[in-house]
């Protein structure tokens, strides 16, 4: 056996040694700690919504299930919603209120069921028994999206769930399905065949054993959709599903496609359809009323018969059977029972569902691909609800601003470019449109004033001037002898890093371009597979034509050119290939033939080229189109010669993203349709970040290279930034060994910014949080401190201390905020509040350290503040502010001691009886300290702390030295504040006041 083994060695087919296997994994699940998320936004272009419901009872309540969002919940009757989802898939099917328990028991049915290529997938049924605060999976967990859910309303534990299934695929979990014991089992009750699900559920509120159901054939390629066949029926049960019929006497002949089925509440007997039918005259809305026996077609307008498979919804008043809404492009509404319709009032197009309030049917909730909106009247206005950052980001990237801009492309909501922070944080306001249409790449001239954008399927492609505000089409243009160009729905650009005005573009080919778009020239053959059979776009849509472009294929999907060689080139391809090219496009190689595990066709999502070594790239491969939902990412170290798998089984969800650190090659961030991953070993192992971070479709990635931020443009939830992922950089076994570890601590440049930031406006609005502009103190912790004394200082560099900090305790990262400020100075007694004194006083700056005792042990960390480069104070006149605001910082407190001394003495006079005593201390106190009226309308006059608070505030918190009225205010403040020590103490002396507390033991005091 010993001599076998040592021939595998000699030939390599026996390597149990290989380096990768030998180095340590590092879990970084436990590790993340104190780094948390912050969102962002947009909002006010929100996002799609794919299902609404509202409270049986409670009028103020209202769920919406969004595309790619989540759950969000409002209590105000729509005013603001809440997300209460987060820790599960982000992609809402169908939500259900018990109407038994309907405070406590809520359904969550995961997967969007409008089918467009952009939909993300679902992971199954949720239930929540406590108002949505905490949720169960029970079931369907391969069921990808499901349409419907009803609860049985004189039986709660009886449900009813209609499957809608695999969309790029075959499967057998479709259908309508049945518990009976609360969701702890489950009973197929009606299937067709694997290709059929069920596309809507209706119930007969009168008899909760009557239900209808739609089954709908469809399938979805990367290049092609198909919508209906044999099998699409309307079928109907009288006995709680145990025997089904079709129910279509009136229906038209042929292949049905999507029908949609909705109930009257007030008129049980009247059912509508809309039907998606073989010939365009026998499409649209049919009513029965006879509870389905027959039906009549009663119209065919466009605007209920457009995409029925993205617009299928349909939603009658609950008081009047004859008020029917049609879900649609601009959304339709009957007031004489289906047989004209008006459009809805003006909103976001594409509106998928529709719910009225439960008292009132003049107030109306529409879902939308642009979010959530409101009317009063019928649909006749219509108002958006502004605190749902929804937005879909195909891609984002980040400039080098301060503070740094992020720019994206969003889901039929445009292109949009705003601040990462702004004052007040990031509202509405602060986004500035670059596009219309479906956004996707937005990019930032490297070193000019300039935005490229785009919208779908590079119909046009756009460079903005943003100083002189001009706009010039710039997308490639068909050229003799050049084929017919197919550019992806999401078309790739790139800007080089090398030649700030060269800019690429792929179709099939790679365009090049030298002047910003100009001109162009192509770099190289056809890169694709150029499969004529993926190329039929204008026969997709089965029974519908749909060729919106969504369905091009065989193009190019991702382009990267070397960081550290501009003639080293990547191109990732939507059917699979990998090509690169090491002589500036004029030569290339196919290297997916080299990719192991990686199914034939398999869509390259993203490439990513290292900035350690330009042989070294990653790609990532996403084959849920092919209804492959495991995840691929690779790495090549060999320009593609040799790849190898980084994808553990920690990973869930088909992979969009990879992102490298630009300092650590081990640092990586991997984008998935459930969430963000990271690793600290290179791959090895994998850890999903979850600290206020949603399990949201994470679309694209960057890192800002200036404050080491990740930022992601999620397809659901709008940016979410991690501020300062530095110091995962250094965890390693070696730090992991320790009981605690500081991290490195760049210097902190100290915030001297003044600006006025009033909110008004934003009061129902989403605001995105801004990042901090403290001096942060980062450090790890082995275990979580439980027991003995953890404290932590910050002081000077000859160990003065400065403020006490509470430490953070927890395993993994910890981050201490420190807005470089002292302690507040203690202020003197009064009648009211002195608000000025409030303000704590800055450090200059210079180095400082943090101390922290643990137990015995004492650990310290050496950091440094800077004044801002733009300042412009000198170093004397920073002097001069430093020492007038420390000088007025030490007269606060006197005047608060001596306050203390004389009411001592007033205590001791009032005990003994002497008026007199007490009156002459009376009068003092009047003029130290405000002894009458209150903060608002009874304001007394300002005494000596008034004054002096005042302006220990306006010299303190000002970015500037003081002025000579601010210096001549002090010299008479000073002086009056003499007098009133001198005349204190000569009666505190005359008082005998016994033992007081000295000056350093009273500031220790509370106040």
């Amino acid at each position: 056996m010993r001599y076998i083994i040592l021939a595998l060695i000699a030939t390599g087919l026996f390597l149990p040694c290989q380096a990768q296997e030998q180095r340590d994994t590092i879990n970084a699940g436990d590790l993340f700690g104190d780094l948390t998320a912050r969102h962002i936004g947009p909002a006010l272009m929100s996002g799609r919504i794919n299902d609404m419901e509202v409270h049986p009872t409670d009028s103020r309540i209202i769920y919406a299930g969004a595309a790619g969002g989540g759950l969000w919940k409002s209590n105000d009757a729509g005013t603001t919603f809440t997300p209460v989802f987060d820790k599960h898939a982000q992609s809402i099917g169908a939500v259900a209120v018990d109407p038994n328990d309907p405070d406590k028991t809520l359904y969550v049915g995961t997967g969007e069921t409008w089918t467009r290529n952009s939909v993300t997938i679902g992971d199954g049924l949720y239930k929540s028994t406590d108002g949505g605060t905490n949720w169960k999976k029970i079931g369907f967990v391969n069921s990808e999206r499901i349409a419907n859910i009803i609860v049985n309303p004189e039986n709660s534990n009886e449900i009813y769930v209609g499957v809608l299934g695999a969309l790029w695929g075959d499967s057998e979990v479709r259908g309508v399905f049945k518990s009976t014991d609360g969701g702890e089992s489950w009973k197929k009750i009606l299937y067709v065949d694997p290709a059929t699900g069920c596309a809507d559920l209706a119930i007969d509120p009168r008899d909760p054993n009557t239900i209808y159901a739609s089954m709908w054939e469809f399938r979805r390629t990367g290049w092609s959709f198909s919508s209906g066949g044999g099998n699409s029926a309307l079928y109907k049960s009288t006995d709680g599903g145990a025997n089904w019929k079709k129910i279509h006497n009136g229906f038209p002949e042929g292949d049905l496609g999507r029908l949609a089925i909705a109930v009257a509440p007030s008129k049980p007997d009247v059912l509508y359809t809309v039907i998606e039918a073989e010939k365009d005259e026998r499409k649209g809305l049919y009513r029965s009323d006879d509870a389905g026996e027959s039906w009549k077609q009663l119209n065919n307008d466009f605007g209920i018969t457009v995409r029925p498979f993205y617009f299928s919804r349909i939603v009658v008043d609950p008081k009047d059977e004859n008020v029917v809404v049609k879900a649609g492009l601009s959304g339709s509404i009957s007031r004489d029972g289906g047989k004209t319709f008006k459009n809805l009032g003006n909103m976001h197009s594409d509106i998928h569902d529709i719910v009225f309030s439960i008292k009132d049917s003049d107030v109306m909730y529409v879902g939308t691909d642009g979010g959530v909106y409101r009317s009063w009247n019928g649909g006749t206005t219509m108002e958006i609800v502004e605190n749902m950052p929804l937005s879909q980001f195909y891609h984002i990237s980040v400039d080098d601003a301060k503070p740094y801009n992020v720019y994206g492309g969003l889901q039929d909501n445009g292109s949009w470019y705003g601040p990462s922070s702004s004052p007040g944080g990031v509202e509405a306001r602060d986004w500035n449109s670059v596009g219309p249409g479906d956004g996707f790449r937005v990019l930032k001239h490297p070193t000019k004033n300039i935005i490229y954008s785009e919208m779908q399927g590079a119909e046009n492609v756009w460079r903005y001037d943003v100083d002189r505000k001009l706009i010039k089409t710039i997308q490639p243009q068909p050229s003799e002898g050049t084929p017919k160009l197919r550019f992806n729905w999401n078309a790739p650009m790139a800007v080089s890093n090398h030649q700030p005005d060269r800019f690429y573009m792929g179709s099939q080919f790679l365009h090049k371009s030298e002047d910003m778009g100009d001109s162009w020239e192509i770099i190289s053959p056809d890169l694709t597979t150029n499969d004529p059979s993926k190329q039929l776009q204008e026969d997709s849509g089965g029974l519908s034509m749909d060729n919106s472009g969504a369905e091009n294929h065989t193009t190019i999907f991702t382009i990267a050119e070397s960081p550290l060689d501009e003639n080293v080139l990547w191109v990732g391809t939507d059917d699979g290939n990998v090509q690169v090219s090491k002589d500036g496009g004029k030569s290339w190689s196919n290297t997916v033939s080299n990719i192991p595990g990686l199914p034939a066709n398999t869509w390259c999502y993203h490439i990513e080229a290292s900035v350690f070594d330009k042989g070294t790239a990653y790609a990532v491969f996403d084959g849920h189109t092919m209804n492959d939902m495991k995840p691929y990412a690779y790495k090549t170290t060999d320009y593609g010669q040799s790849w190898k798998s980084i994808i553990t089984e920690e990973v869930n969800g088909f992979v969009r993203n990879i992102q490298e650190d630009y300092e650590n090659p081990d640092l990586l961030f991997l984008g998935t349709e459930f969430g963000l991953y990271i690793t600290l070993d290179g791959g090895l192992s994998w850890a999903r970040f979850t600290n206020n971070m949603p399990a949201v479709a994470v679309h694209f990635i960057d890192l800002q290279k200036t404050t080491n931020d990740l930022v992601m443009g999620t397809h659901g939830r709008g940016v979410i930034i991690i501020d300062d992922i530095s110091p995962l950089r250094e965890i390693n076994k070696e730090v992991m060994e320790k009981n605690f570890h500081f991290f490195s601590t760049p210097p902190t440049v100290m915030e001297e910014e003044n600006t006025f930031s009033g909110s008004f406006g934003t009061e129902t609005q989403f605001v995105g949080r801004n990042s901090t502009k403290d001096a942060q103190i980062k450090y790890y912790l082995k275990k979580r401190h439980t027991f003995g004394k953890m404290g932590m200082e910050i002081q000077d560099m000859a160990g003065n201390t400065i403020t006490e900090l509470g430490p953070g305790k927890s395993k993994g990262i910890n981050i201490v905020n420190w807005s470089y400020t002292r302690n507040i100075p203690k202020v003197a007694k009064g009648k009211t509040l002195s608000f000025d004194g409030f303000t704590a006083p800055r450090v200059p700056a210079g180095t400082y350290k943090a101390v922290i005792t643990k137990g015995k042990e004492t650990y310290e960390q050496p950091f440094e503040l800077k004044y801002d480069e733009d300042s412009s104070l000198t170093p004397g006149e920073r002097e001069i502010k430093n020492r007038v605001s420390m000088q007025l910082y030490d007269m606060v407190q006197e005047l608060a001691y001596a306050v203390y001394k004389l009411e001592t003495v007033q205590e001791k006079a009032r005990a003994s009886g002497n008026r007199k005593l007490g009156s002459k201390l009376q009068q003092i106190k009047e003029t130290m300290v405000i002894t009458t009226g209150d903060n608002y309308v009874g304001a007394a006059e300002p005494q000596l702390r008034e004054k002096m608070t005042a302006l220990y505030n306006k010299v303190a918190s000002s970015y500037d030295k003081p002025t000579k009225a601010d210096l001549e205010n002090l010299r008479l403040i000073t002086e009056r504040f003499e007098k009133t020590k001198d005349d204190l103490d000569k009666l505190v002396k005359k008082s005998e006041p016994g033992e007081l507390k000295s000056f350093e033991d009273f500031l220790e005091t509370e106040n």
